[in-house]
């Protein structure tokens, strides 16, 4: 378990770890200062000398977004050592220098986790009696924490919760941010289980030029796109934490539990806070901590603090929920499971993550059926040959084709995709086509979409973001 040490001994690799960057800090502020020569040396002594005992301790050299509860890949050298390094995820930041995308299989690796395989989606098919989603049939969720303990629970007739969240930025949602939502509403058709959806405008707030009203206006604008994906109002609670954290003092006091047990340095080292960011950012993870724990919703649960939490996300919010494992034992809860998804590559290829204020770079919820035509067909990166005659002779490369890549989310048939493959693959499939392919599949899909939306009104929005009770079958 890539889990934070609790107490060890005096200088921990963790400790030497944000000892280091602390001291680094330092010595860029007395050079940044002016300081003495004197000083500004001492301290880079120091630095050298805490850099050493680190790599005794570790075996290898000090790497700033490498903390060691977050082990990096073993192999250290040979030709996949540079490319393992060119991988940098975090709950910001997601980088890769390969155009297949992120190296998933090193990433599991890395944070720790496990692979979701074929011998855990049967078990899934078993306990729901249900056909696994295409999500999990296809690997785009791919790795899990504990799935098999909530599996026991459930087969023993015991509780369980979902958790999921969405950091309203923007009023524009995009396909990829319906990724967690749309496996999210399954799991809960599957299990009949009760959700809860944070909208952290909180956080949006603290990291974007944003003002308070407008981050809780693009909370409610976007659980409006949430609550069209189908969600059951009489299973789902959606709340926003700048209006929830106010009325709730279950939750709150979860996060302050949280708060008491993570010190500072431990964040600084999962999230790479530095001494520079707002008192607000560096305590922001216990509130997206809080809601894996049942007792932060009296109103569902009562104060029953026993029921798991199951909470599928993009594996970039992993951090976050390697801090809450850590502490749960701690303040008497247990530790919530985690089903994580891969990235949804941006429309110009798989290195980057989408982003929301590049309008070009996703199709978005909003688009009409003439503009994914075009977004498609102009900026969808292709796998394809530059001629038509090397085409047909060599072959597209499914791997780094963006439009395949977005038919493995949302083609539901599995014998069509694979016969797009191979046609793509072989040469007797051009890109044309292909893209033709994905538009056909993306038009109706946002049309009905933007029709269920329309339905959507304040007031059902509200109802979904009012503290209730909930209907389930918990005993």
């Amino acid at each position: 378990m890539a889990n934070m040490p609790n107490s060890e001994p005096c200088a921990s690799p963790l400790e030497l770890f944000n000892s280091i960057a602390t001291q680094g800090e330092l010595v860029r502020s007395l050079k940044a200062g002016n300081a003495s020569k004197d000083e500004i040396d001492s301290a880079v002594k120091m630095l050298l000398s805490l850099k050493m005992s680190y790599k005794a301790a570790m075996g290898e050299d000090y790497k700033a977004d490498c903390p060691p509860g977050n082990p990096a890949p073993t192999s250290n050298h040979g030709p996949d050592a540079a490319e393992a390094e060119e991988d940098f995820v975090d709950p910001w930041t997601v980088q890769t220098s390969s155009a297949k995308g992120i190296d998933y299989d090193k990433l599991i690796v890395r944070f720790g986790s496990s692979k979701i395989d074929k011998e855990l989606i049967n078990r899934i098919e078993r306990a729901t009696g249900q056909r696994p989603h295409r999500f999990l049939r296809r690997g785009i969720f791919f790795s899990h924490r504990d799935m098999n303990q909530v599996l026991d629970a459930y087969e023993n007739k015991k509780p369980f919760y979902l958790y999921t969240g969405r950091g309203p930025s923007s009023e524009a949602m995009h396909v990829g941010h319906l990724i967690p939502f749309i496996f999210t509403k399954w799991l809960q058709d599957v299990f009949n289980v009760p959700l809860v959806i944070q909208m952290t405008d909180d956080e949006k707030y603290l990291w974007k030029d944003l003002t308070l009203d407008q981050a809780y206006g693009y909370a409610v604008e976007n659980a409006k796109d949430i609550i069209a994906c189908g969600f059951d109002i009489n299973k789902t609670f959606i709340f926003s934490d700048l209006d929830y954290m106010g009325m709730s003092s279950g939750f709150y006091k979860n996060v302050v539990k949280i708060q008491k047990h993570v010190t500072f340095n431990q964040v600084k080292g999962i999230f790479g806070f530095t001494d520079s960011d707002s008192i607000g950012k560096i305590s922001f993870p216990a509130i997206q901590a809080a809601p894996s724990f049942s007792n932060s919703f009296p109103q569902i649960f009562q104060d029953r603090t026993d029921i798991q939490c199951l909470i599928p996300c993009a594996i970039d919010q992993d951090p976050y929920f390697r801090m809450t494992r850590d502490v749960a034992p701690r303040i008497g809860y247990p530790k919530p499971a985690l089903l994580h998804s891969t990235f949804f590559p941006a429309l110009q290829g798989a290195q980057t993550k989408m982003s929301a204020s590049d309008p070009n770079s996703s199709i978005f919820l909003t688009d009409t059926a003439k503009q994914i035509k075009t977004k498609v067909n102009k900026h969808a990166f292709s796998g394809g040959r530059d001629t038509i005659e090397e085409h047909r002779q060599f072959g597209g490369n499914c791997d780094v084709d963006v439009s395949f890549m977005y038919l493995t989310f949302f083609l539901e048939d599995d014998d069509k995709l694979e016969q797009i493959r191979k046609d793509y693959t072989s040469g007797a499939m051009l890109t044309g086509e292909l893209k033709k392919v994905l538009i056909e599949v993306l038009q109706p899909l946002i049309a009905e979409h933007q029709a269920r939306r329309k339905q959507v009104t304040d007031e059902i929005a509200k109802e979904f973001m009012t503290p209730r009770e909930l209907s389930f079958d918990f005993q």
